[in-house]
């Protein structure tokens, strides 16, 4: 735009209520992070094969959230704004699936399932990104983007401990086979903060109305567009891209492909190493349950071994969701800390910091026994995650043009997602030849992928002319 419009500061309440919306998105991803995976293996999967189950993120992520901020970009509508319709209909859509998902009979349900839970949480994810450039000014934004951190805590944390106190005053001592009953609760809980949290966030917070040459330029833009426009916007803005992006690519390389890593073998690495659990146990466990369910003649020892492990397996899933809950809480509790610390040290120095302590304490897990002393890594966990859904969108945004917010945020989503699609395809490959079937291997490489990327974030050179 040729006029640069003069935006308000907003009020710590303010900020507050335009991201309590993301609260919701991210329950929702907290859910994928810890219950998809071991839903998976309740209805048969193996460790092997969760990597390209996980396959509907990175590829929605790449389709869509980049469509999805060329498409806002170029949206106005008096009543609803430019970036809620978006996040609302995400929520909506996402609120179904999650009300769904744990009636999932087979894999491929569950799977087909996660295909429309992440097109929705990409939908509405997108937006709320732009959503801080189009409502903060620029000495506001670091801020904003720390808010959202602080909700994707609050959400995650909830998500994860609905698991675990579910399980834990729900589950009961013995298990039948199949998705527990506890893990509907978790989910249906879920489906209504998904669309409520978005709802107050639409309701509480109204958009910048476009000035009229941005209204005629966006009358302009509606006329020329074709079914084409939003593909061919994508691939100008890449071409076009500051250079300061192609920097923070490489770091995300590394760093969203670690995060891949942790996500999908957590589970598997604490049912081995915590609880003494093999995949053989788990499946002959289940293959007995099942005989027993048909009518077929169990020994009455071999079906109480089965139960047990069974029960041992749900425990290290609400295991699961305690530690992911944990550094989950360190996240809320420190990403608004982490503010004065990037303007005192710089938002790169601090990332630096944080991505090799997450990278040490991850590698530390497969090696501690205690259920309870294997949370104290998870603070270095909190503190990396709070720093990576903050301090890099600060880093970058003020080399964005403002015209350009939501499809270069839709961009940086593609440099998130296409390390996770690189994981998908090939990590299964790399757990059975070179970690040799090995979950608490795939946790120590995610620990080394962490220092890899810290080690990366040197290059970044933040350039705020390029503005």
């Amino acid at each position: 735009m040729n006029v640069k419009k003069i935006i308000p500061r907003l009020s710590f309440w303010q900020i507050w209520n335009m991201n309590v919306g993301f609260f919701g998105i991210q329950y929702s991803f907290g859910l994928q992070q810890t219950a998809v995976n071991p839903i998976y293996s309740f209805l048969g999967a193996h460790a092997e094969q969760l990597p390209i189950l996980n396959l509907a993120g990175p590829i929605t992520g790449l389709l869509i959230q980049p469509l999805i901020g060329a498409i806002s970009d170029k949206t106005w509508s008096p009543k609803w704004g430019r970036r809620k319709p978006f996040f609302l209909l995400g929520a909506l859509f996402c609120s179904i699936a999650l009300f769904l998902f744990p009636f999932s009979s087979t894999i491929w349900m569950a799977a087909g399932l996660l295909w429309i839970l992440d097109a929705a949480n990409n939908t509405a994810m997108e937006p709320y990104r732009a959503f801080i450039g189009d409502k903060l000014p620029e000495d506001q934004q670091t801020f904003g983007f720390q808010m959202q951190s602080l909700f994707v805590g609050a959400g995650i944390t909830l998500a994860n401990l609905s698991l675990f106190v579910f399980q834990k005053y729900l589950g009961g001592n013995s298990a039948s086979g199949g998705i527990p009953i506890w893990v509907y609760y978790s989910f249906f809980l879920g489906s209504f903060c998904s669309i409520a949290s978005v709802a107050w966030s639409v309701y509480k917070t109204p958009e910048i109305p476009p000035t009229e040459e941005e209204i005629e330029e966006l009358r302009i833009a509606k006329e020329k567009s074709t079914f084409f426009t939003p593909f061919i916007e994508i691939i100008v803005a890449i071409k076009e891209m500051p250079k300061v992006l192609w920097q923070l690519a490489l770091v995300y390389l590394f760093q969203w492909y670690a995060l891949f890593v942790y996500w999908q073998f957590i589970t598997p690495m604490l049912k081995s190493s915590l609880y003494g659990i093999s995949e053989a146990d788990e499946t002959k466990a289940n293959a007995l349950i099942e005989s027993a369910k048909k009518g077929i003649s169990v020994v009455s020892s071999d079906l109480s071994w089965a139960k047990g492990i069974l029960h041992q397996v749900e425990v290290a899933v609400g295991q699961t969701g305690l530690m992911n809950g944990s550094y989950n809480i360190v996240t809320m509790l420190s990403a608004l800390l982490l503010v004065p610390f990037a303007k005192k040290f710089g938002s790169k120095n601090t990332y630096i910091f944080c991505l090799f302590l997450t990278g040490l304490g991850i590698m530390t897990l497969p090696f501690i026994k205690n259920e309870y002393f294997i949370l104290l890594p998870m603070v270095t966990l909190g503190i990396g995650w709070a720093s990576m859904m903050g301090l890099p969108y600060s880093m970058v945004s003020p080399s964005i043009p403002h015209s350009k917010r939501g499809i270069y945020m839709g961009v940086i989503n593609m440099m998130i997602v296409i390390p996770m699609l690189i994981q998908t395809l090939s990590f299964g490959f790399v757990f059975n030849n070179f970690l040799g079937n090995n979950s608490s291997s795939a946790i120590i490489l995610a620990g080394v992928l962490f220092v890899v990327a810290g080690s990366c974030v040197f290059l970044i050179k933040p350039d705020t002319s390029e503005k």
